[in-house]
């Protein structure tokens, strides 16, 4: 089986902007990136499209849309709607399985989510509670003779870093792929408003992980937050 990642966000834009580099780039290397979005993001995330008397299920189904086609561009392999509801998530047990499903199927030896405080969207700290409770369940041999390898869990950035206490410990140069990154993110024109924030993130990212890397080249990139140690041989060498 390929090497694989598997990402869950609480709405269908947040793949995008905050770990989108880190899914095309993975993607393109042949490592195969699956996907779960927990909600449309229809009542919280979508302002603009609420125009005109438009119906719940119109915009629901444009978010669809526009989260499988910023999907595409970053070469997800797989992607899955749970339709949960947003502002505020409801708790669901189903979908803690079906996560947890979906580590076991894939193998994934990580995954990407929400870090776990945001007070300015409980949503997001559900989703990082589901996803811990899916990695226990899919690490569990009474669930299943499948059971999985504990796969790291990476907290991308949320959208207001100080507020959430988000500490990164991983800066990913996504420069060779932030042209692909765009491209996704204009594929969520519902949410436009975010385009160049995003892109100031990135570049703020990337400048940072240029001082700390090897390479005068950097120029765009993702932070991220290891939630568990890292098993290593060997500092150097």
């Amino acid at each position: 089986m390929a090497d694989s990642i598997l990402v869950v966000t609480a709405h269908v834009g947040d793949f995008v902007w905050r770990c989108g580099g880190a899914m095309a780039l993975h993607a393109r290397r042949g490592v195969d990136v699956h996907l779960v979005c927990l909600s449309y993001g229809e009542n919280g995330e979508s302002n603009a499209a609420w125009q005109g008397g438009v119906q719940r299920d119109a915009v629901k189904a444009l978010r669809r849309a526009e989260a499988q086609a910023a999907a595409a561009i970053l070469g997800v392999a797989s992607l899955d709607f749970h339709d949960l509801g947003d502002y505020p998530m409801p708790e669901s047990a189903d979908s803690i399985r079906r996560v947890s499903e979906a580590l076991r199927r894939t193998r994934a030896q990580a995954v990407l989510t929400h870090p776990e405080h945001d007070p300015s969207n409980l949503d997001h700290c559900r989703t990082y509670e589901m996803v811990l409770r899916a990695r226990m369940q899919a690490m569990a041999p009474g669930h299943g003779d499948d059971f999985v390898v504990p796969p790291q869990v990476l907290c991308f950035e949320p959208h207001q870093t100080e507020l959430c206490g988000f500490k990164p410990n991983v800066l990913l140069d996504i420069t060779e792929v932030w042209e692909t990154k765009w491209q996704a993110m204009q594929a969520m024109p519902t949410q436009r408003n975010l385009w160049a924030y995003y892109e100031r993130v990135a570049l703020q990212r990337g400048a940072q992980a240029g001082r700390r890397g090897k390479s005068a080249g950097t120029r765009y990139g993702e932070a991220y937050q290891s939630i568990f140690p890292a098993v290593v041989a060997a500092f150097v060498g």
